[in-house]
């Protein structure tokens, strides 16, 4: 048998375990999920706040997340993350510049979230270029690596007194605004066909339980 034709056979298998309002919300889920825009945090000691940014990135569409744990090597917060460790693609690095180098690769700008003197205001923020943004940690920021290796900087405008904002809102803020500009404009932002196609099948497998045994049957068939 044809191997596409296999694997669209495995997915029609998969969802034949799905309820028809299960399917229904995994594709228009899926009309809204980008990888134009990517978010990368760095060295985040309190791990609760990995897991809020992980569900700010399901929220506002982001399908690609990529955590560097050099320093505390701590692991996501189920309870906190509500379950978005499910839907949204974790990718996790031991140093910044893997994770740089992949997603400059991947065809990435590299963009600090800082409020460096030289930074862009969010509303003036060109978001027409992939872009992967990255957070730094709680008290010290993002590290001099990134920073050096980022081809811009962003910042939100603050009219207080607090000069920074915990890392899960400025994500928050900063992905709201940046999401809701990319759905109103001309680019082309949405998963591909192939993209959406095998999000599918892995949703499917996380939502079926005993997928092992479920696996086995379709390849005895």
């Amino acid at each position: 048998m044809n191997e596409k034709l296999k694997t669209i056979e495995y997915l029609t298998y998969l969802e034949g375990f799905l309820t028809e309002n299960r399917k229904t919300k995994f594709l228009d889920i899926l009309q809204f999920r980008t990888n134009h825009f990517t978010v990368a945090i760095e060295d985040v000691f309190q791990m609760h706040n990995t897991s809020a940014v992980m569900r700010s990135c399901d929220v506002f569409g982001i399908q690609e997340l990529h955590v560097v744990e050099q320093k505390f090597g701590k692991s996501i917060d189920a309870e906190i993350a509500m379950g978005a460790q499910k839907w949204v693609n974790v990718h996790q690095y031991q140093t910044n510049q893997h994770c740089i180098d992949k997603l400059k690769k991947s065809g990435y700008q590299i963009v600090a979230t800082s409020p460096h003197n030289n930074s862009c205001l969010l509303d003036d923020f060109d978001f027409t270029k992939k872009t992967a943004l990255f957070f730094g940690t709680e008290r010290d920021g993002l590290s001099e690596e990134v920073l050096t290796q980022a081809d811009s900087f962003l910042k939100i405008p603050m009219v207080g007194f607090s000069e920074s904002l915990n890392i899960s809102v400025a994500a928050a803020i900063i992905l709201q605004n940046l999401t809701n500009r990319l759905r109103n404009s001309q680019l082309d932002w949405k998963l591909s066909e192939e993209e959406i196609f095998f999000k599918r099948i892995d949703w499917a497998r996380k939502s079926i339980k005993d997928i092992d045994r479920i696996e086995e049957r379709f390849l005895e068939g």
